[in-house]
């Protein structure tokens, strides 16, 4: 199975749980082994990629400028390119803009997805049981990309993800296992970073780039 298998359910789950005018957002970056795989909840309209008449990449954050704040702040996004993204307003991306940043996602060996694809016209929540969806599929993503270790944002996606309650503020830096199909992935829960997590950012970026050192660049050597 690949990726673009799953694109088709995807967009049937739009019509049933996401905004009718907008498509569905899917993932992005490397997804052949990457060191990270960020989990965030759902894209909302803010993307211009959900608009139906965007024929580019349809992956997270795209004409977006917060989110970026983070991959930079965690070196996972060349500064120049950085420095790009802040300048741009939205509707000034274009298709090979978006290229270009997700070549440099790729480049940074990190895939962007999230949980839900279901588009809203804002960041509205949304119940455990539309995410409780898209459960199965994210867990075949997960296979696929095969990613060395999972960050997961936030309580909700947290929760969901590795069907346990969790409160990030009590699991900083704390590795938990998801087990699929006999292979066990390590995943580790992260404030939300955009958004109302967005005072948490801060906390965000720690955790992240100790992840980084301690996990993902374990046994590395200069």
């Amino acid at each position: 199975m690949k990726l673009e298998d799953l694109k088709e359910t995807y967009d049937k789950l739009q019509i049933t749980y996401g905004d009718p005018s907008l498509d569905s957002v899917y993932n992005g970056g490397c997804s052949k082994q990457p060191d990270i795989m960020f989990v965030f909840m759902n894209p909302t309209g803010r993307n211009i990629a959900s608009n139906k008449n965007w024929t580019g990449l349809k992956a997270p954050w795209i004409g977006t400028k917060n989110i970026w704040d983070l991959f930079d702040a965690t070196n996972l996004i060349d500064p120049e390119l950085y420095k790009e993204i802040k300048s741009k307003k939205g509707a000034e991306w274009t298709y090979e803009f978006a290229q270009k940043v997700y070549d440099d996602v790729t480049e940074h060996k990190f895939f962007i997805n999230n949980l839900g694809k279901c588009t809203q016209i804002d960041a509205r929540p949304l119940p455990d049981s539309v995410y409780l969806e898209y459960l199965d599929l994210l867990k075949k993503e997960i296979e696929i990309v095969d990613p060395k270790v999972i960050i997961l944002f936030g309580n909700q996606v947290s929760s969901i993800v590795l069907n346990r309650p969790i409160s990030v503020s009590k699991t900083r830096k704390t590795e938990f296992p998801l087990c699929i199909n006999g292979k066990t992935y390590r995943c580790f829960p992260v404030f939300y970073p955009v958004g109302n997590g967005r005072f948490n950012i801060d906390k965000s970026i720690e955790d992240i780039i100790w992840i980084k050192e301690n996990v993902v660049n374990e046994g590395i050597t200069a």
